[in-house]
């Protein structure tokens, strides 16, 4: 792995020597700034990695390395941080973990980086030279991503880097070539293949989408070109007339009665006038168009398996860049559409145009530029797949995914996949074959593993003469690899695999610098790449070591927009990042984060943001607080007091499901269980009975114990407010921040404290609400009250109410207060109750206005006005009327009566 860190985010802010410290309020920009420096200045988080311990120990998360696109979007913040989630947490809770990051800078994306950067095109350079140029912009592109996420101060560990163009990375990704090759699982073949006529270069079936397009249906006529035929022409439906030229047949269903008479015949095609001949075959869709389809080379999938099934001629009638050829005659240069319409227009004057209508159809394009696909017939290399494609499946089915259903989607993939992976891709930035070719008999002279990485075009071939025939010239593989050939490889990557050519007794064989991370526990990354790198890690991993390559895969959705639509710029909603981050705390970004279940796509919603940020200034306040109210480091008591002993076992318990959903990356369940329970239960009900109670030594280790346990589990998810606390509170002044960090603490474990958790939840409900009544009445919090009674489960917890609330009797109802419950109002459904009733509707007012009606609630029933009424056309207000002395006020849990 890379030994060099990418510089630092900032430069060293001004603040950097300042002191953590609670005077004042939370300063975020100052506090992010000055923890994300120093995390990166002494590598809190860089893995040190032992070569000697077994496979599988040190949990290790496979990261997506990003296309160098210079921008940070919302995605990239979102699942960023959801990785980091993880990160933090495992390394709380196990210790040792290794969180890399890769930037993908090779293929047809840096490419067009580069030329849309400089305005060029990579035609006008030699490859050499036009390479250099993509790595000095990836260059320059990766710092800026760089420094973007850091700002994030997500906890990667910056020493372990790669560029999936470096020459350790071309390495293994050429070592994969030659041991798939050798294990007889690539072959190299000239057949049709996609084709993107835009990026000049064939493309993998991955690679292409379906989009809606508007285009025309034309009915065709072809006239029969044999002698003694039934009718003199047939009809065909095409939206894609410029193919005509290319056409090598006609094919009839074989159990298409209407069009049998034309199997066996001729047809002589339109304007060009070659003949072709006309065949049965069950692939045809009888109820498309006429049910009579012309096949062209290459139009469709249909077209290449009929032209294989069949032996039919190739005629190539568009060229690598979707212009016309001279078999398309007078068309000849015309780019497709050019052509299509010319050809409709010589059909029509010609009389063969019968009929034509607008239709909007899915049309396949490559993903990256959006360019309808061509189909063209070139020589390529392929990872056969399709005969292991239950293999796959079942690698799949021995994953974790998180959540499960996206099993279905990479389970859909396999099922639907027709073609074997395409690896070569027509270009100049990308790690090269490691081949050259006998100039005179075309044998493939593979390199030795030991000269990787090569460059057959500047490299010489390994051998000096031919094996098969003795020539002595070669030619070199211009292609390069597909950039998924070498983003498939990042288990492979981190961990170290080369080949080793004194092991296995001087035989050689592969091996793992980095066992222990091998295979890796998590592989993250978004939904909308599950075929794309998901599936193809499994295939070369699988195919390499005969395992699955992680344990565990979690699917993150796609950020929206506030009306739930997708982000685009083509439609003006995108949310930038950067202003997002410049407006927010990072913190409180981190919160938004959470918000969602994994898996699911969400809407950006600023409410979230401004949620976090209350939240931060609320862990601020009250760190204030606790530090006003008990020693940093207080002694535990020889015995808990019932509301101290209380809060501890709820802490306990919040503990056990927080870690149980964080082991599941249940992230947004985790962030609403701590908010819910540190904002409700800690600082609105307990640190409220802390203030009367400050020189009680129970309670200062009850605040301290759950104040310190609060900053552990917040850690994971607010980073930075967090540190400031704990460096500001509980630092013990060592120099050395990765031993003193939060973040290398020990994840929080129960301590086993027994409470009635339920008699405290409703003894703090009650002294609640005891704090509201002398609020209202506008009493002192040390008031005294004379006599208070409680209905409800409060037993062992009557000293704290008495105490807390200086209440001089405290009395135990064993039945509920005499209380008259009453209908306050009754409110109708008219909608559904007008056209149901009619005229009826004002009795039914009148008699419930005079208190004439009667509820029936073992039949859920109104009556009135002689009518019965379902419980969806009412709906009853009941009020609660305490007639005994004193006043009654109710909780959740309990009712208290005040005399």
């Amino acid at each position: 792995m890379s030994a060099d860190a990418p510089d630092r985010a900032d430069d060293e802010s001004p603040l950097e020597d300042e002191e953590p410290t609670l005077e004042g309020g939370y300063d975020p920009e100052a506090v992010e700034n000055r923890w994300q420096n120093r995390w990166l200045d002494e590598a809190v988080y860089a893995y040190d990695g032992d070569p000697g311990q077994d496979p599988n120990t040190t949990y290790a998360i496979d990261t997506p390395p990003p296309t160098v696109s210079g921008s940070l979007h919302m995605g990239h913040l979102y699942g960023s941080t959801l990785q980091d989630f993880a990160a933090r947490f495992q390394r709380m809770h196990d210790g040792s973990v290794l969180f890399p990051f890769g930037y993908d800078d090779n293929g047809i994306a840096s490419e067009r980086l580069t030329e849309t950067e400089l305005e060029i095109r990579h035609q006008d350079y030699e490859r050499r030279e036009f390479q250099e140029l993509c790595r000095e912009v990836c260059a320059e592109y990766e710092a800026e991503f760089t420094e973007q996420m850091q700002s994030l101060g997500t906890s990667i560990d910056w020493s372990h880097t790669y560029k999936t163009i470096e020459p350790r990375v071309q390495r293994i990704s050429q070592l994969s070539f030659l041991d798939l090759h050798e294990k007889g699982r690539e072959y190299r073949k000239k057949a049709p293949a996609i084709w993107c006529p835009e990026c000049e270069t064939a493309i993998s079936q991955v690679e292409t989408e379906d989009d809606e397009r508007h285009s025309h249906f034309n009915d065709i006529a072809f006239e029969l070109a044999s002698d003694g035929a039934d009718r003199e022409e047939f009809v065909i439906s095409t939206t894609r007339p410029e193919l005509i030229p290319a056409c090598v047949s006609v094919f009839v269903h074989p159990d298409d009665e209407a069009n049998q008479d034309l199997v066996g015949e001729t047809a002589r095609i339109p304007i060009f006038g070659h003949e072709v001949p006309i065949i049965a075959d069950e692939r045809v869709d009888m109820e498309k168009g006429s049910g009579v389809v012309m096949c062209c080379t290459f139009g469709d999938q249909n077209d290449i398996e009929w032209y294989q099934a069949h032996d039919l001629p190739l005629r190539v009638a568009i060229d690598e860049s979707a212009t016309m050829t001279d078999l398309a005659g007078d068309y000849e240069g015309m780019s497709t559409e050019e052509a299509r319409e010319a050809i409709v227009e010589d059909l029509d004057e010609d009389g063969s145009l019968r009929d034509r209508w607008e239709i909007t159809h899915a049309v396949g394009v490559h993903e990256r530029c959006e360019t309808p696909v061509e189909y063209r017939v070139s020589k390529q290399w392929y990872v056969e797949i399709l005969d292991h494609k239950e293999e796959y499946l079942e690698a799949g089915r021995e994953m974790e995914w998180y959540p499960e259903k996206m099993f279905t989607r990479y389970k859909h993939w396999i099922e639907g996949l027709e073609w074997d992976w395409l690896i070569s891709r027509q270009r100049d930035s990308g790690i090269p074959f490691p081949v050259w070719y006998c100039g005179e008999c075309d044998h493939e002279i593979m390199a030795e593993k030991e000269d990787l990485p090569v460059d057959p075009l500047s490299d010489d071939a390994p051998v000096d003469a031919c094996p098969e025939c003795g020539h002595d010239e070669f030619e070199p593989e211009e292609d390069v690899f597909d950039t998924w050939a070498t983003s498939s490889l990042t288990p492979l990557i981190n961990a170290g695999w080369d080949w080793d050519p004194d092991a296995d007794g001087g035989d050689g064989e592969f091996t793992m610098a980095n066992p222990e991370l091998y295979p890796f526990d998590l592989r993250p990354q978004g939904h909308d790449i599950i075929s794309f790198w998901l599936f193809h890690t499994i295939v070369k991993c699988y195919e390499h070591t005969g395992e699955v390559p992680f344990d565990a895969t979690l699917i993150n959705g796609h950020v929206l927009d506030e009306n739930r639509e997708k982000m685009s710029k083509s439609r003006g909603n995108v949310v930038d990042p950067n202003d997002v981050l410049s407006e927010y705390p990072v913190d409180a970004v981190r919160f938004w984060a959470a918000s969602a279940a994994v898996g699911d796509d969400f809407p950006y919603q600023e409410k979230d943001l401004r949620a976090g940020e209350k939240l931060l200034r609320k862990l601020w306040n009250a760190s204030k607080l606790v530090d006003t109210l008990a020693p940093a480091d207080p002694d535990e008591p020889p015995e808990l007091e019932a509301i101290d002993r209380w809060l501890l076992a709820e802490l306990d318990d919040a503990i056990e499901e927080l870690t149980a959903q964080l082991e599941e990356y249940e992230f947004a369940k985790a962030r609403d269980r701590l908010r819910t329970f540190f904002w409700n239960t800690f600082c609105d009900d307990y640190l409220e009975i802390a203030k009367g109670r400050e020189d009680n030594p129970s309670t200062q280790y009850a605040l301290r114990t759950a104040h310190r346990t609060f900053l552990e589990l917040w850690a994971p998810f607010l980073p930075h407010v967090t540190e400031e606390i704990w460096q500001a509170v509980y630092s013990d002044d060592s120099d050395e921040l990765e031993a003193n960090s939060i973040h290398t603490r020990e994840w929080p474990r129960p301590q086993g404290y027994e409470a009635d958790l339920e008699a405290g939840e409703t003894a703090t409900e009650v002294i609640s609400a005891l704090r509201r009544y002398k609020s209202e009445k506008q009493l002192p919090l040390n008031a005294d009250l004379e006599s208070v009674s409680v209905y409800g489960p409060v037993e062992g917890f009557e000293d704290a109410i008495q105490n807390v609330m200086h209440v001089q009797e405290l009395t135990l109802l064993e039945d509920e207060p005499e209380v008259t419950t009453e209908v306050a109002s009754i409110d109708l459904d008219y909608s559904t109750l007008g056209p149901k009733f009619g005229s009826k509707v004002g009795d039914i007012d009148a008699g419930i206005e005079s208190g004439e009606y009667e509820i029936d609630e073992s039949e859920d029933v109104l009556r009135v006005a002689g009518e019965e009424l379902e419980s969806d056309l009412f709906e009853v207000s009941l009020e609660r009327t305490y007639s005994g002395e004193g006043e009654m006020i109710e909780t959740e849990s309990a009712v208290v009566v005040v005399e």
